[in-house]
């Protein structure tokens, strides 16, 4: 957390049927949550407005990529968005496509520069706050590189939670995978193998990055929120998953789930 769109549409939607994963890959069946086409069953929640109100047309679909934009923003303000898809998941593995482009928007903080996020094992977004920031939830974070620095990607946030790692709970924000960093604005594809509340891992071109299990409600980093959404302690062993806004143009060619 704190830590140009392609031409034509008919040549974007090749390009996802290219990188759909072929049945040598998986043995389950995969969904693709987004159509390539429009948001259906997806639906936004942009700090400091009601669930559903987008007004600065932040979450689109341009060239059939899906696209987290911020032209219609004078000012970004901390209005963190998340784009919520229809219903919840337990067990699956969650394949998502990115890429980071352009610039950040005017008003985004320094961490947020290439930053961006999957939500998942969230709250339900009408349980959210008006002025609610983030969701309680885990975070798998995505971080572009700034051309000079290692910046690893698909990072462990923890909005309200915490996770077991190395058999101990687990209560600091963030904590880096071991990843590359991927400079520029090329296609990455990152998998999240969720087992409920079981072992978690964070996955890069078939290798895992970072490994945790057991997360809790519990902790700070979310402001807004409803006390009562919040039960410290209990378990997460599924939820809702959301793609982030967090003042840096992103570009997402796939979501795709198999579930487990």
């Amino acid at each position: 957390m704190k830590m140009t769109p392609i031409a034509h549409s008919l040549f974007a939607c090749a390009l996802c049927l290219l990188t759909l994963p072929s049945s040598a890959e998986t043995s389950g069946d995969w969904q693709a949550l987004f159509n390539g086409k429009d948001l259906t069953g997806w639906t936004a929640k942009i700090r400091g407005h009601a669930l559903g109100e987008d007004p600065y047309r932040t979450f689109r679909v341009v060239d059939g990529l899906l696209t987290v934009s911020y032209d219609g923003y004078d000012w970004f303000d901390n209005k963190f968005g998340h784009l919520f898809y229809e219903r919840p998941f337990e067990s699956y593995q969650l394949r998502v496509e990115y890429r980071f482009i352009g610039e950040q928007a005017n008003g985004g903080a320094g961490w947020a520069l290439r930053n961006s996020g999957v939500m998942f094992h969230s709250q339900a977004p009408e349980s959210m706050g008006r002025d609610q920031d983030f969701p309680i939830s885990i975070e798998a974070q995505l971080l572009g590189g700034n051309g000079t620095d290692a910046r690893p990607t698909l990072n462990l946030c923890t909005p309200g939670t915490h996770v077991t790692m190395e058999g101990k709970l687990f209560e600091p924000h963030c904590v880096n995978s071991s990843s590359l960093t991927y400079h520029g604005d090329g296609w990455v594809t990152v998998d999240l193998i969720v087992r409920g509340n079981g072992k978690i891992e964070h996955v890069i071109d078939g290798q895992t990055v970072l490994e945790y299990s057991q997360p809790v409600v519990g902790g700070g980093m979310v402001n807004g929120h409803d006390p009562a959404s919040k039960q410290d302690g209990a378990q997460l062993s599924g939820g809702y998953i959301s793609l982030q806004s967090e003042s840096h143009p992103i570009q997402f060619r796939q979501v795709l789930i198999r579930e487990l």
